[in-house]
């Protein structure tokens, strides 16, 4: 196929964009809205349980969107919500296959609450699941123990147990090939020659399989050859300035080449907006869609970091406590999961070269999202506590050099919850617990302003004061978000993405000046590479964007067959293979429409999805749509599509609604967006509707009003600088017996631009 070009300002879901001159006067910042809302997890009168079969799995709600199912601390599921009169209250219900289930599940749902939009979640459910097929083995050496000096022969001795019988038991050594252990009464054992090792500390993992193929994995054991490795302890370098990668773009970096030409170029451009060279990245190497860098990506890990070292970056891994939600690492129950999580860090350090191994580790646990952060007891605090002791740990048995740096909101040393945190036997903040154990701690210290009460300098003062009094140099790095965030929280204070870069780093300087003189300071990081890479100086005519190398040469076809599915009567979701490109597949590119063996063109991209996988939501029921999907580069071009897929939506009493006639203008020191709210079908407007939207590029106020005698609505941004670029988008819309059609939105939401040569 032709290569295509094709230029998209930001975004997937743009109504309307304005630019527009005026003088900037300051305004209030709304604080955060208490939660309203509320959900249940309604057992059946026996409880929740199961042979390994199909369970319905269900509850009620008021006042929330976006619910989700988490089971086991380890997946989560979008649920099915009924709510026949659009007011945001009904039920909801998943349907749970077991059969990869034994014993007992926990099960948790989180919806977002309507007015704060902020989590709100359920009491806990357990479900009973007598399934012996759906269970994975109790793996656990046995012998040799941690910390006592071995040679020669060494006998490492494995206890496995299961439901149905075991069938192969196996060691691996330094993360070296899987070896089969022979069964010895009711113990398994490998017989290991540690000859010509030298003092050093090698990792010992056992796995164990039963008839249906099942495995499951002990802890590590580190056993001490000789005296074992005992790394020296180094002063930690300076952290100045990092970066957060998130999957997907550290898994592009791992697979596609070219990617660590674009990374290179963008890490080292001093240039464009007079900023700092990243010097560390803080690379995520969890599980993601399919891959594991930390196992079936090792050899690609390696060179990346080898490669990174070879250009004078530092490299720390960045892991999120091996749950989903993150949050859930917190708890002793998971503890399991984070600490599984650093091991397989610690293991890969320890078999690597030199240049291959992590300069240190970046933990993203976040146990303030839970509800019990609010416990008065605090024992979550005590238990996320426990867990980085736990983990820090595992790195000091090890004995390697790992310095270990959690990322902790701004406010653990300000806020009640972080108050009088007794733990092993010391009363302290939160913060101070933190840094009292860890090597660094890096401050999600997100403002878009340096200075006043609630700015990055104030946010991290008590901190940089701390780690002085504690006598830790270049420990407190100072985080900054990038992010267009609009989901939770607000998004006109804490991340620079309406401001630019131009705004941030004017701002950053700021605080070097303030703290570049603290022995503490370690350094600025932002939140992260994608959008850290996509900011422009500002929104407007005349903002400059970050460039990459010129590009003729279009990305690969994507590999496989996309999967489609329709989960409601507006929902599909897709997922599809990576494509790869000579130097980086930016977007992946989808493209819709209703009519079978369409022409893809640009008015048919419905979205731009980063990672492997597209929800299209806004949907007319008992239609089928026809999807195409191709990857785009960082110079708009977009290689082979995918053949044509196709799902058809479900059904629903709700009649869809959808927005038209959106005008956004000039409204004294800000931008006024007025719209209509219509019936789709008959194009009726539909007073009394409540809309819910967020202004885009420079402008980021989330707001609502209900809609007048007319169907209209005028909602009113915050103050915009003068010559900038305003859009605004419509999140939800609610009324009585209908639902809100996004896609078919009229005029079309999403606002696209083509070079001239397409």
């Amino acid at each position: 196929m032709k290569k295509q070009h094709l230029r998209v300002y930001s975004g997937f879901r743009l109504a309307m964009v304005l630019l527009i001159c005026m003088v900037s006067i300051g305004i209030p910042f709304p604080g955060k809205a208490g939660a309203a809302g509320s959900i249940s997890l309604d057992a059946p009168g026996g409880g929740y349980v199961s042979d390994g079969g199909m369970v319905e799995i269900g509850g009620s709600y008021t006042d929330l969107y976006d619910i989700r199912l988490y089971v086991n601390g380890t997946s989560q599921y979008e649920v099915l919500m009924n709510d026949p009169d659009g007011d945001d209250s009904g039920t909801w219900s998943y349907m749970l296959d077991t059969s990869g289930y034994n014993g007992t599940v926990e099960l948790v749902v989180r919806g977002l609450d309507t007015t704060s939009r902020y989590g709100v979640w359920g009491v806990p459910a357990i479900l009973t699941v007598d399934n012996p097929a759906g269970a994975v083995p109790d793996v656990t050496i046995i012998s040799p123990s941690e910390g006592v000096s071995l040679s020669g022969q060494v006998e490492v001795s494995v206890q496995a147990s299961s439901p149905i019988p075991i069938t192969m038991v196996e060691i691996r050594v330094n993360r070296g090939p899987w070896e089969e252990a022979v069964q010895q009464g009711s113990a398994y054992v490998y017989t290991w020659d540690t000859a010509g090792l030298g003092d050093r500390t090698v990792s010992l993992e056992a796995r164990a399989t039963n008839a249906p193929q099942r495995y499951g994995y002990s802890s590590t054991v580190y056993a001490q050859v000789g005296n074992g490795t005992h790394e020296q302890t180094l002063p930690l370098p300076d952290q100045d300035r990092s970066m957060w990668i998130w999957e997907p773009e550290s898994y592009k970096l791992l697979l596609n080449p070219g990617s660590r030409q674009v990374l290179e170029s963008f890490i080292t451009d001093t240039q464009t907006f007079g900023q700092e060279p990243v010097q560390t990245l803080y690379l995520a190497v969890g599980k993601y869609a399919g891959y594991n860098a930390l196992e079936e990506q090792e050899a690609e890990l390696r060179s990346f970091i080898s490669w990174a070292h070879s250009k004078n970056v530092q490299v720390h891994a960045l892991i999120a406590g091996g749950t989903s939600p993150a949050y859930m690492g917190a708890y002793e129950k998971y503890h399991g999961h984070a600490v599984r999580e650093m091991e397989q860090v610690i293991n890969y350090n320890l078999a690597a070269a030199d240049p291959e191994k992590f300069d240190g580790i970046n933990v993203d646990i976040e146990p303030y999202i839970s509800p019990n952060f609010r416990d008065p007891s605090r024992f979550l605090q005590k238990e996320y506590l426990d867990v980085l002791q736990k983990m820090i740990d595992r790195r000091n048995i090890a004995g390697i050099r790992l310095p270990f740096g959690p990322a902790v909101p701004k406010w653990y040393d300000t806020s009640e919850q972080g108050a009088n945190i007794v733990w092993n036997g010391s009363s302290k903040w939160l913060s101070e617990h933190v840094q009292d154990i860890s090597d660094y701690i890096s401050i999600m210290d997100y403002r878009d302003t340096a200075d006043g009460s609630a700015g990055i300098i104030s946010g991290a003062a008590g901190e940089l004061a701390y780690a002085d009094q504690i006598g830790k140099p270049n420990s407190v790095v100072i985080g900054v978000e990038t992010l267009d965030i609009a989901n939770s929280g607000d998004p006109e204070t804490i991340t620079f993405w309406e401001e630019g870069r131009s705004h941030m780093e004017a701002e950053l300087d700021k605080v070097y000046t303030a703290y570049g003189q603290s022995s503490a300071f370690g350094g600025i990081a932002v939140h992260h590479y994608d959008s850290y890479r996509a900011l422009p100086s500002y929104w407007g005519p005349g903002g400059v964007f970050w460039t990459a190398s010129d590009d003729q040469e279009a990305p690969s076809a994507l590999a496989g067959v996309p999967f489609v599915e329709a989960t409601d009567y507006q929902t599909v979701q897709l997922k599809y293979g990576i494509a790869s490109d000579n130097m980086e597949v930016e977007r992946y590119v989808i493209y819709r429409s209703t009519v079978q063996g369409f022409t893809p063109a640009a008015s048919e991209v419905v979205g731009l999805a980063r990672g492997l996988n597209y929800q299209d939501k806004g949907l007319l029921p008992d239609t089928t749509y026809y999807y195409r999907i191709g990857a785009r580069d960082l110079q708009g071009n977009i290689g082979p599509l995918t053949d044509e897929v196709s799902a058809t939506t479900g059904s629903t009493i709700l009649k869809p609604m959808i927005v038209s006639d959106m005008n956004p203008v000039y409204s004294g020191s800000g931008v006024t967006v007025n719209m209509k709210v219509r019936d789709y079908a008959t194009g009726e407007v539909l007073a009394g509707a409540k809309v819910e939207g967020r202004f885009t590029y420079a402008a980021g106020r989330y707001t609502s009003g209900i809609t007048g005698p007319d169907g209209s609505v005028t909602l009113a941004s915050e103050t915009v600088m003068p010559g900038r670029q305003v859009g605004f988008e419509p999140r939800r819309i609610r009324y009585n017996g209908y639902y809100y059609a996004g896609e078919h939105d009229f005029p079309q939401t999403t606002l696209l631009m083509q070079n001239a040569d397409n």
